[in-house]
């Protein structure tokens, strides 16, 4: 059983379906920059959300995120302490200062992007602007090790040596949030396998050419520990510290890693 387990390898897409996926890719990383330019100080979250939603109708896809187990958005939007899954809402309204994740899927033709994007609203504090700088270098140093030969735990043992790595270039103190991380990805927004944002590297399935992954390190200022509200999606920090989650849609390839939501 181990040694079958072993040579178990992550399902692969061939050359056309990684650019349907990547067509797909590109409707959300639009959505993404235009969310980003429609949030400033008195928007709310809700805003967002409409934002997103018709960039990704008005380009032929459909919000992967509305409906999928219930969501009612078609982003997650969680501002400060809440680190991922927030619904969008009229009621959350933004300030200057805010450090907000926006997630978003698309769907095109069957095949689904995921990306997520941390930014402030105005100028932010120092501490969460090298949070926020700390995560997105830990996305791109890791996602470094989705090549194929390399196995599953590769990537997350990446991510975490690139989170050690961020706290001393940036002089921040981080934590890895605990009990969330990546996943696979393909026709449907959660495939097998999960990929955590830690642990030790050499296990798990093959990534194999063609193989594509959510990566997604989420880290916080404070603690990693997380609860959820009774609205039972949004997670936020146990302590209250602000959190900055990045991801992006990435296959292995002969070429190296091939990023498939890209803000151009």
């Amino acid at each position: 059983m181990g040694f079958r387990r072993r040579n178990k390898k992550i399902a692969a897409k061939t050359a056309e379906q990684l650019d349907a996926m990547q067509a797909a890719g590109e409707i959300v990383g639009l959505a993404l920059q235009e969310v980003k330019k429609a949030a400033e100080p008195g928007k709310t979250t809700l805003d967002l959300d409409r934002v997103a939603e018709q960039v990704i109708r008005d380009h032929g896809a459909t919000p992967t995120f509305k409906g999928y187990g219930g969501f009612p958005g078609s982003i997650c939007a969680s501002p400060n302490d809440m680190i991922v899954h927030g619904i969008p809402s009229a009621d959350v309204v933004l300030k200057e200062g805010d450090l907000i994740s926006i997630d978003c899927g698309a769907t095109l033709n069957g095949w689904v992007g995921d990306s997520a994007w941390t930014f402030g609203i105005g100028e932010i504090a120092e501490e969460h602007d090298r949070l926020n700088r700390a995560t997105e270098w830990v996305l791109y140093e890791g996602l470094k090790a989705m090549v194929p030969g390399n196995r599953l735990t590769d990537v997350s043992w990446a991510l975490e040596k690139a989170t050690e790595a961020a706290e001393r270039k940036l002089d921040v103190e981080l934590w890895i949030v605990d009990g969330y991380g990546g996943h696979g990805i393909g026709r449907t927004m959660h495939e097998d396998p999960y990929l955590a944002n830690e642990g030790r590297g050499g296990r798990g399935p093959e990534i194999q050419e063609g193989s594509v992954l959510a990566i997604e390190p989420m880290l916080a200022l404070g603690t990693a520990d997380s609860y959820v509200l009774d609205d039972e999606w949004s997670v936020l920090t146990e302590d209250g510290s602000f959190s900055s989650h990045w991801e992006h849609t990435v296959a292995a390839t002969a070429d190296g890693p091939r990023i498939l939501t890209p803000r151009k």
